[in-house]
């Protein structure tokens, strides 16, 4: 939180003409600030409020959140791997989301069984209605070193709903962001609030890939799922966090999620 240092205020000198002095607080004095005020908050000039043309969270979360899906991969033996979230990209049901979330780890190969659900219209917290609407989808191509992987949906049911990826060259440090997914012990399609605290390039050692840090709420379940902008733009997709350190002091309020021109030119 920015803090701001107190000021004297200034106030024309009765005795003294327009000589620009310290003096007591005039009662209109207050009002006319607290009009300035009021007129900054709806023009989104005060710290913490928009700007003109943003989307709020809620607005953000209905225009979004149809294009966002659960993804759950099966092995051989028909038991579920680790879920993840990603996002429909293309109308004919191409879905964006993380390599880890698709890719056996003691293989390096995809499930042999994936299935990806899709919003309910509204979100119960009945696992039993909230997952009915669901299809089979397979690998196209994935890239563990960038934590990429592109999947299709078979026979999507007509249309789908997209999220299409912006430009995160756009997104500086500081700008507010949503992300949506499915965070481990939490709800199915879970809204989260924060801000870009920092970026990265070359992440790990990667080469190209380039990473926006947050401390939007990330945890296991998240991976794979859309980071979005003021806009409902989609800037990046969620992919790490960070919860121990070395000596296992825990860590808070520091998530990655890859950026979006990273996707695209991949």
């Amino acid at each position: 939180m920015i803090s701001f240092a107190s000021e004297r205020d200034l106030v024309l000198s009765q005795d003294e003409g327009n000589r620009i002095g310290p003096g007591p607080v005039r009662e209109d004095g207050i009002m006319e600030r607290l009009l300035l005020l009021a007129m900054a908050t709806v023009l989104g000039l005060w710290p913490g409020v928009g700007l003109a043309g943003d989307l709020t969270p809620r607005e953000i979360y209905e225009r979004s959140s149809p294009a966002v899906v659960m993804i759950i991969g099966y092995s051989n033996s028909g038991q579920g791997g680790s879920g993840g979230t990603g996002s429909i990209i293309q109308q004919d049901g191409f879905v964006l989301t993380n390599a880890h979330v698709v890719i056996e780890e003691h293989t390096g190969k995809p499930y042999p069984r994936l299935t990806i659900y899709l919003k309910p219209d509204r979100v119960t917290g009945d696992r039993k209605v909230d997952l009915s609407r669901s299809g089979k989808a397979r690998v196209v191509a994935f890239s563990q070193p960038l934590d990429l992987a592109l999947l299709k949906l078979d026979g999507p049911p007509g249309a789908l709903p997209i999220l299409e990826l912006d430009d995160s060259d756009k997104a500086e440090i500081g700008d507010r962001v949503v992300a949506i997914g499915h965070p481990e012990q939490g709800g199915l399609w879970t809204l989260t609030t924060g801000t870009i605290s920092a970026e990265f390039e070359n992440f790990n050692a990667t080469q190209g890939k380039s990473v926006f840090q947050t401390e939007t709420g990330l945890n296991r379940g998240n991976s794979g799922g859309p980071l979005l902008d003021t806009h409902g733009r989609m800037i990046g997709v969620n992919t790490a966090i960070a919860r121990v350190a070395s000596d296992g002091l825990p860590i808070t309020s520091i998530s990655f999620s890859l950026k979006s021109n990273v996707a695209k030119r991949w």
